[in-house]
């Protein structure tokens, strides 16, 4: 048996039993995914998923940065192919490797679609691998395995990605537009026409003012155009926003000043503290247009991007090369805050991935603006021991309410339910100890778990 029924769970016995209960009755719920990087594509065109490399090893940047932290080429694994040659072989390479992931939440999860979704119980190894491949490969080609299938079986109530201004969203029409009435909503990450460092930022901006009719060229111009981007993404049901920043940097500059340090970065004469300076002051225009049109902001910030610069240059964004990099909050998000913190009507969700920060400054900004929330456990920490660290250092300032559930973040489809369910046994595993430990009445712990894992989320997103 690959899955233990109660892992996760405290080993003290009342703990565990108390533990068991609570995810008893939560472990149905609906799944609501308000962020994450899957494809409308693959809904749209609702198609069989190709093979298992294709599916579980490619588009995951958990598993093949793993793999070639142990020496193993991204050419072997043929990242960066739309089709691949030699899947099986591809696959062979994975499975021969797969004791590399023993203690991550990597494991967990892929052991988790492995047993739920195609019913293998052997461990995955070199001697299991054509087993695994042809079980999963047969299995994909059903109409069962199909995209819309598979949200329906995951019980997904919504689930939400994450796309460029400059996209059509024609999947997403094109989903809208079908009989199936899934809840498949697009979210407005900008990066690529606020981040001056971005791969053609002064190109991406020229196409933003055709898209939009706007003068991009001029700073009132080039904020209109991302109105409308956004009211254009409103239209397909999107809710919220999403910042990529490498900092929580804001700015609040006088409108001339905001101008000409436009006029700067969009002719390419910003020097690195210019270009700073430019992104922390979208943040704040960004807030300002959030009052306006309601979306909700998240911003991810503090990951050095592209550590590895030979591979970018050779594979490009998102190959599983970023790094965590310490991160200020309490500086950072002064200016914005100044402006808009006491604003009701505004919500910003900050995520971390610098740990330290919790206790320190996340869980008291966030006990005390109005605006702000805490996203969950996000990337290098979403797993067991982050999720726990996170209940213990930011509940104690901000409580519960203050936090948004969880999201998975993922490109990898089938683990979407595989980190739900270690998010809501996680959760049931510390709510179980403070009633224990006659912190929190029992029928509060059944509450604050239903909050946790449904309600707070379709709060927080405007769902």
């Amino acid at each position: 048996m690959l899955m233990n029924e109660d892992r996760l769970f405290p080993a003290e016995p009342s703990a565990r039993a108390l533990a068991r209960s609570l995810y008893t009755h939560i472990r149905n719920l609906p799944i609501v995914s308000p962020h994450g990087h899957t494809l409308a594509a693959w809904f749209a065109k609702n198609e069989p998923f190709p093979d298992p490399a294709q599916l579980l090893v490619q588009p995951d940047h958990y598993i093949f940065r793993m793999l070639y932290s142990q020496g193993i080429t991204l050419e072997d694994l043929e990242i960066g192919h739309a089709e691949l040659k030699d899947p099986r072989k591809v696959w062979r390479i994975f499975a021969s490797n797969y004791f590399l992931f023993r203690g991550t939440p990597t494991r967990m999860w892929l052991d988790f679609a492995f047993h739920q979704l195609f019913g293998l119980n052997e461990r995955l190894s070199e001697s299991t691998a054509d087993l695994y491949y042809d079980t999963i490969s047969e299995r994909l080609r059903t109409p069962e395995f199909l995209p819309r299938a598979l949200y329906e079986r995951f019980n997904l109530e919504v689930l939400a990605t994450t796309d460029s201004p400059l996209d059509s969203l024609a999947d997403h029409r094109t989903i809208r537009d079908s009989t199936w009435k899934a809840r498949i909503l697009p979210t407005f990450r900008p990066d690529s026409v606020v981040d001056p460092e971005f791969a053609g930022f002064a190109a991406n901006i020229a196409e933003l003012g055709q898209q939009t009719g706007e003068d991009t060229a001029t700073w009132n111009g080039y904020l209109k155009a991302l109105r409308h981007a956004r009211a254009r993404f409103r239209s397909l049901g999107c809710t919220a926003t999403d910042h990529g920043h490498p900092t929580a940097q804001t700015a609040d500059l006088p409108a001339p000043d905001a101008a000409k340090l436009f006029a700067l970065v969009l002719a390419g004469d910003a020097d690195a503290q210019q270009q700073e300076m430019f992104r922390a002051q979208m943040l704040t225009e960004m807030a300002r247009m959030s009052l306006d049109d309601g979306l909700v902001m998240q911003i991810h910030p503090g990951s050095v991007r592209n550590h590895n610069r030979a591979l970018y240059e050779r594979y490009g964004r998102d190959i599983g090369a970023d790094i965590p990099q310490t991160t200020n909050y309490v500086h950072a998000l002064r200016p914005l805050l100044n402006r808009f913190g006491n604003e009701p009507n505004l919500s910003i969700i900050l995520f971390t991935l610098d740990e330290t920060a919790y206790s320190r400054e996340l869980a008291p900004l966030a006990g005390h603006y109005p605006c702000l929330r805490l996203g969950p456990p996000w990337w290098f920490h979403d797993s067991p021991e982050g999720m726990l660290r996170f209940r213990e250092q930011a509940t104690e300032t901000a409580g519960f309410y203050n936090t948004v559930g969880f999201n998975d973040d993922t490109r990898a489809f089938l683990s979407i339910p595989a980190r739900h369910d270690v998010a809501r046994r996680m959760d049931c595993a510390f709510l179980a100890k403070l009633v224990t430990e006659h912190r929190l009445d029992e029928d509060e712990a059944f509450e604050v778990a239903y909050d946790l894992t449904y309600r707070l989320v379709k709060k927080a997103y405007r769902l």
